[in-house]
């Protein structure tokens, strides 16, 4: 029953890894195949040294699909705690509301003691979700300041609308390309249009 489990668990595992991942198990599976075809015939045929040197090229094989999945499994292990540890992360960053990703972390282990020894991916994955923040409430901020802006500014041309909004709001200046793509969304342009026009 356990190694049933077991063989399950590593069965999804396998169909949720990448394709690259998966070819890296076929491959020794399809060697492994023939071998066996190879046995089979020079045991038929009786040619004991082909079925001693198949033999070993058996078991090497079986070891190697071993270990690809040993390794697979050690890759979903760590893919898989990184996903629940960044959702918990991503959660208690916005219920504390936090900017300071020292005191994030630090108050985050005392809620999760278990997550003591990973400091350095804390530290990591909490700048990420931090620098994500920052762009989500700068692109809600650009977003909405453009819609007004283009609703006093209509009947201009798009190449005037941007150049006014960025003399009007110059820290938006570090991403032309999100407020050329906003802006086309608005206007109602269509994408070739506008990248075109950004390559003027």
């Amino acid at each position: 029953m356990v190694r049933s489990r077991r063989l399950r668990n590593y069965l999804k595992e396998v169909s949720e890894s990448d394709k690259f991942e998966k070819l890296s198990l076929i491959l020794p599976f399809l060697v492994l195949i023939v071998e066996i075809i190879l046995i089979e015939h020079a045991i038929r045929i009786k040619v004991y040294y082909v079925i001693h040197l198949t033999s070993i090229l058996l078991i090497l094989s079986i070891i190697e699909i071993l270990f690809i999945i040993e390794e697979l499994h050690e890759h979903y292990i760590k893919g898989n705690f990184e996903r629940i540890l960044t959702i918990r992360l991503d959660d208690f960053i916005l219920q504390t509301k936090m900017k300071n990703v020292k005191f994030i972390i630090e108050e985050f282990i005392e809620e999760y003691p278990e997550y003591k020894k990973h400091w350095n991916k804390l530290y990591h994955i909490a700048c990420q979700i931090l620098e994500t923040h920052k762009e989500e409430v700068l692109e809600k901020s650009l977003r909405s300041d453009l819609k007004k802006f283009v609703k006093k500014h209509k009947r201009k041309q798009m190449r005037q609308i941007i150049d006014l909004f960025l003399l009007q709001h110059p820290k938006y200046k570090k991403d032309p390309a999100k407020i050329y793509h906003l802006l086309s969304q608005m206007l109602g342009v269509e994408k070739k249009k506008w990248k075109k026009f950004f390559k003027k």
